[in-house]
C-alpha cells in the first residue's frame, strides 16, 4: 500500500491549488482512484472526498545514439475534507 504513492509533485500550480485543499502525488501505474483514497487515508490520517488521476506522458529525452523511450507516468489529484491539511505541503 505505501509503494502506491512514489513522491508528492510540488510546483507553483500544485502548491496553489493545496490552499484550495488538493494535493497532487505521482503514483504508481496500475494504482485505481480507491488504491490512492486509501493509501493517502492510511499514510496521512486524512479524510479524503475525491480522487481524480491522469496518465501522463514524459518526454522523449535525447542522448548520442539517438532519442529514448517515452517514460509514461501517473498522477492523482486528492481532494481533502475541508479542514484537513497534510503537513508535508505547509512545510511542516
Amino acid at each position: 500500500m505505501y509503494q502506491l504513492i512514489k513522491r508528492p509533485l510540488v510546483s507553483e500550480k500544485n502548491s496553489s491549488l493545496a490552499e484550495s485543499g488538493i494535493y497532487v502525488f505521482q503514483v504508481d501505474q496500475a494504482a485505481t482512484k480507491t488504491d490512492v483514497k486509501k493509501a493517502i487515508e492510511k499514510f496521512f490520517k486524512v479524510k479524503v472526498v475525491s480522487v481524480k488521476t491522469a496518465v501522463c506522458r514524459g518526454r522523449a529525452t535525447r542522448n548520442r545514439l539517438g532519442a529514448s523511450s517515452v517514460k509514461y507516468w501517473k498522477k492523482a489529484m486528492v481532494r481533502l475534507a475541508p479542514g484537513e491539511k497534510i503537513a508535508i505541503f505547509e512545510g511542516a
